[in-house]
């Protein structure tokens, strides 16, 4: 800047020393001047521009990278829940310590890959959810346990689970068959809350179970004599009692029981929680989310 301030300063006394003889005026010296600065300046924005675009052209291999290696260890964690016998095998507790170790092993490298910074206010988290794997304390595992402790796997089955996020709110879902002819279903709604980016709090509501639907397909030849008069007795029954089978049976929670859990990891396709022992669930998405649908109904508690 000084050696610019010189130079001018030499120009300009030159013209000033010479104005009597020359005919060109001091301004076109001066603007002479001034266009071999502009110059040198869109010089150096040129070679700063440059600069940006060559940096930012050496990160995109790095992120094609990163993106590349998320997207592996997401098929890898589903191959290992196949490997493992899927979700018959979990709720049947037939899966090896191995297998276990396998898949939780695979569920960490994915949870460092995380692409959601804030997963407990981001739109990819509303939609229905089926489970994949969850843990010994769990509240799949905890219904789960409740079926198979009081009734032989040979008598009943649970087929799924699933569980719908909306508007602050969950409704999951178990499915759950008898002897293969009869269909039922688990319900336990509760209310969600933020309480930070990762962190929410979830509150039971109700549960309920609902209505047995027999598969008549299913029922062999020599029972559906004895489903028939079931039925006939079935509408019989007083109206209190109808209106129950018919609607289900509903157990209040009112809040009483909640828990805590963490989302280490959210993407379009897979969820995955921690409890406060640190147990993971991890879920795959089973309808695609509105993309104009936002939580907005959380509470953020700070």
């Amino acid at each position: 800047m000084a050696l610019l301030q010189h130079c001018s300063v030499s120009v300009i006394s030159a013209v000033r020393l010479s104005f009597s003889s020359s005919a060109s005026p001091p301004l076109t010296t001066r603007a002479s001047l001034n266009f071999d600065q502009e110059k040198k300046s869109h010089s150096r924005r040129m070679i700063c521009r440059a600069m940006v675009q060559e940096a930012a052209a050496q990160g995109i291999p790095s992120v094609y990278a990163r993106e590349m290696e998320r997207l592996s260890a997401k098929e890898s964690l589903i191959l290992a829940f196949n490997d493992a016998g899927g979700f018959e095998a979990l709720v049947t507790g037939k899966i090896t310590d191995l297998q276990k170790i396998d898949v939780n092993e695979r569920i960490t490298t994915l949870e460092r890959l995380n692409p959601t910074p804030r997963p407990t206010t981001s739109p990819y988290l509303e939609g229905r959810w089926s489970f994949e794997w969850f843990g010994s304390n769990t509240p799949g595992s905890l219904a789960a346990r409740v079926i198979f402790e009081r009734f032989p796997s040979s008598f009943v089955s649970l087929s799924s689970m699933d569980i719908v996020i909306k508007d602050a709110s969950t409704r999951a879902t178990a499915n759950v068959k008898l002897l293969n002819m009869i269909e039922n279903k688990v319900i336990l709604t509760s209310k969600l809350t933020v309480e930070g980016p990762l962190r929410m709090k979830e509150e039971y509501l109700e549960g309920m179970l609902e209505s047995p639907t027999v598969i008549e397909e299913a029922v062999p030849e020599q029972l559906r004599g004895l489903l028939g008069q079931a039925t006939t007795t079935l509408q019989h029954l007083p109206e209190p009692v109808k209106d129950t089978l018919a609607n289900g049976l509903r157990i209040p929670l009112g809040g009483s029981y909640q828990r805590f859990f963490m989302i280490s990891y959210l993407d379009d396709e897979i969820l995955i929680v921690r409890d406060t022992l640190g147990v993971p669930e991890v879920l795959t998405r089973v309808e695609t989310s509105s993309s104009s649908s936002v939580i907005e109904n959380l509470e953020y508690n700070s």
